[in-house]
């Protein structure tokens, strides 16, 4: 119903010949209109912001970790466990390096202290599950702000459509009149508010989604890479052990 009369009040604008000018819109709305508006910008700038930042981190996560696997491979098949650990460092952005690097840390702290082979592979273990958590956490920082937006934006926008036909049905009662002049004021705002609404949220949900996505990815790796480097300290202390 509320589509329907969207559709026919622009029809009926259009007929009438009105230009959509930006700038005689924003003069020709209410106070209550312009606020709407304006918070629905500071939405829009705020999911492009988060947007920007996300994909920055999550390219460079993938850019560093596609150097870190092979070079931290070869330390690890030589048995070099301060030079894995070094070359984690040159990797910040890394996800794999953040998670490697402190299973790495705990396995040698317990090589070094000489608990028994099932304490280091437990505390390696856990040491890594701290880790992938900390790592989810700051991938997933800002997302759901996306999500936020994204399923608020068109209310907010749908209030000003309500403000817009109030105001309509306001200048009918003033006018005493139900001619397109009475009620052309408070229609632009019902249409402009919408479109903004869904103009903020249709972007926020699509880049909701698709980091959603690369987050389940980045989840897996690090869980293959956890799991690869538990085998690894299994392997090297049953190795210790039949050389004792």
């Amino acid at each position: 119903m509320l589509l329907q009369l969207q559709l026919l009040a622009f029809m009926f604008l259009q007929d009438a010949g009105m230009s959509f000018d930006p700038r005689s819109m924003w003069n020709q709305m209410g106070w209550l209109a312009r606020i709407i508006v304006l918070i629905l910008f500071v939405m829009s700038a705020w999911s492009i912001g988060v947007m920007i930042d996300r994909y920055i981190a999550y390219s460079g996560a993938r850019t560093q970790s596609r150097q870190f696997a092979p070079a931290v491979a070869g330390a690890l098949r030589e048995g070099k466990l301060d030079e894995a650990i070094k070359i984690a460092d040159r990797y910040p952005k890394s996800h794999l390096a953040k998670v490697v690097v402190a299973g790495l840390q705990e396995f040698k702290a317990h090589q070094l202290s000489q608990d028994i082979s099932g304490e280091v592979i437990d505390a390696s273990h856990r040491a890594l599950e701290r880790a992938e958590a900390i790592v989810h956490a700051e991938l997933k920082r800002g997302v759901s702000t996306l999500a936020t937006i994204g399923s608020t934006a068109p209310f907010v926008g749908l209030l000003g459509t309500v403000v817009g036909i109030i105001n309509a049905f306001k200048g009918i009662s003033t006018e005493k009149s139900t001619g397109l002049g009475a009620v052309a004021g408070g229609i632009s705002e019902a249409l402009v508010t919408t479109a903004v609404g869904l103009f903020v949220a249709i972007p926020a949900v699509w880049a909701y989604n698709y980091f959603s996505g690369r987050i389940e990815a980045f989840d897996v790796e690090m869980g293959n890479s956890s799991s690869e480097l538990v085998d690894y300290f299994l392997k090297r202390t049953q190795k210790a052990g039949a050389g004792k």
